[in-house]
């Protein structure tokens, strides 16, 4: 693996996205425990003793009741992928050339072994990954991320004991980057069980159990060092921790004190592929529910609200009169459930299913973790006011892919307002900016670069729809508008603009 700055994020092959813990190294032997460790109660998962489950945490004379108690649910993973290698010293084809049928026709050596079409020869071979994972069910199931096992012809799964066993794929999801996996025992097999990850504290203990490097076994300790850290995925709600964690640590399980789960290990920030002290582990309390739904349907099953959104930030939550920078803000309605309910653009969700929003993120998890099909009380601030709404939720997965239309571009007798010029959308400019021929609007000729409309992103070719939150068609139209702000006293306009499609709520200054 190469070096990478710091603020790259690692992968197993190298790249620098987000880190996959589980390096493709060679299987290395692991020492086997005592199996009288291996030992379980039948109907309770493991726990931390009562020494060490309290409520003020204070520096631990030892972690090593709390390791001797949920040793025996983690697991390490190993997996196996045939993967094709070019053969040296064979030819080297062209693609498309029609010496690659003739060669795999006469069984020229590689060619029958799959060569790809128009390639040269190739030959299968087996390649083996680590990882690690833990034990949830006395039945067997077995959580680990999605990047230790994806792509795996065969899994094998070994216990603390030593002891190994076969598994399973149950179901996996890409967007969390986990996976829940099944082996079958002939005894029940000890596990344990998910904490409240919401509960815990910058500063609390934690201990990271797993399989590092290959090596075996392994505990290190740290503390939450932050929580809700995004990095790159939609659902990410990740705790940060100083604990070591390393390639192969990957699906590993992060414990509080109590010998709760609170977190899976999944990555690490690194210039050189080790511990530095800067690991992350997916949120329980975003991982219990993607297993619930994986165990149960196999796949996810995401509420979908259909809508798309913006943060709403001081200058826009002062145009729209609101008390604080809170909530999402709808910037577009396709069709969709939202639409459905009479939601519009321009509303800002403040609260859904009786949980306050505190910006789209929020807003996002709390969908995706709502039932399809079920209706869903939410508040929007609209106008001033606030609006009730009932939303029965579609499906994310099958939904997935809707869009909205409208978008830009050009000029005719430009008249300058609020750092830019702007000229009204006729059928024309509408034709040249590509948008149906009936848009309406304004159509940004030019922007000052030291004006308000640059400070906010404005360009040339974005088209207003709407300011204050009703429609403009004309320049008359928005100095109606930034008269009406001022002699409400406010500092600031809200507008709707359009780009290639997107619409989003810029708010401009007035004064």
């Amino acid at each position: 693996m190469k070096n990478l700055s710091p603020r790259h994020f690692l992968t197993a092959s190298g790249l620098a996205l987000l880190v996959a813990l589980s390096p493709a190294i060679a299987q290395q032997a692991v020492a086997p425990a005592d199996e009288a460790q291996a030992a379980a109660n039948d109907n309770k998962p493991l726990a931390a003793p009562e020494s060490n489950a309290r409520k003020e945490q204070v520096m631990p004379e030892t972690f090593a009741d709390l390791v001797d108690q949920v040793s025996p649910a983690v697991v390490n993973i190993t997996t196996t992928a045939t993967v094709s290698t070019p053969l040296a010293g064979g030819p080297q084809l062209p693609e498309g050339s029609p010496f690659s049928d003739l060669f795999r026709e006469f069984g020229f050596p590689g060619f029958p072994q799959g060569g790809p079409e128009g390639q040269g020869p190739s030959e299968e071979q087996r390649s083996n990954a680590l990882g690690s994972g833990f034990v949830v069910s006395a039945e067997g199931l077995i959580v680990t991320n999605n990047h230790v096992i994806d792509g795996a012809d065969e899994i094998e799964i070994e216990f603390f004991s030593g002891k190994t066993l076969p598994a399973k794929v149950i179901g996996k999801d890409d967007k969390t980057d986990i996976a829940v996996l099944k082996v079958e025992s002939d005894k029940p097999l000890p596990f344990v069980r998910f904490g409240d990850s919401d509960k815990a504290r910058v500063g609390d203990w934690v201990l990271a159990l797993g399989n590092p490097l290959g090596q075996g076994f392994s505990a290190s300790t740290g503390i939450v060092s932050a929580r809700n850290r995004a990095l790159s995925g939609t659902y990410d709600d990740f705790i940060q921790t100083d604990a070591a964690i390393n390639r192969g640590n990957s699906g590993g399980p992060l414990f509080n004190m109590d010998g709760e789960v609170i977190g899976v290990n999944t990555a690490i920030l690194s210039p050189n592929g080790g511990s530095i002290g800067i690991g992350f582990s997916m949120a329980s309390n975003v991982v219990s529910k993607v297993v619930d739904q994986l165990e149960e349907f196999g796949e996810t099953r995401r509420g979908w609200l259909g809508v798309k959104i913006q943060p709403v930030t001081e200058d826009i939550a002062e145009s729209l009169g609101l008390a604080e920078a809170k909530g999402a803000m709808v910037t577009d309605v396709p069709t969709g459930p939202a639409l459905d309910a009479d939601m519009k653009a321009g509303d800002v969700i403040t609260s859904f299913g009786g949980s306050n929003i505190k910006d789209p993120r929020d807003l996002v998890r709390r969908v995706a973790d709502a039932p399809v099909g079920k209706a869903v009380d939410v508040t929007v601030q609209r106008d001033g006011k606030p609006v009730d709404l009932q939303i029965t939720l579609g499906r994310r997965e099958i939904a997935e892919g809707g869009d909205s239309t409208d978008s830009k571009k050009q000029s005719e007798n430009p008249s300058d307002i609020m750092g830019m010029s702007v000229v009204p959308l006729t059928p024309s400019l509408a034709g040249e900016l590509g948008v149906a021929s009936d848009s309406k609007g304004l159509v940004v000729q030019s922007v000052e670069p030291e004006g308000a409309a640059a400070d906010k992103g404005l360009s040339r070719g974005d088209i207003i729809t709407e300011a204050g939150q009703r429609p403009v068609t004309s320049l008359d139209d928005l100095k109606a508008r930034i008269s009406e702000a001022k002699d409400a006293g406010r500092k600031s306009l809200l507008l709707m603009v359009r780009r290639e499609g997107e619409p989003r709520f810029v708010a401009l200054s007035i004064e």
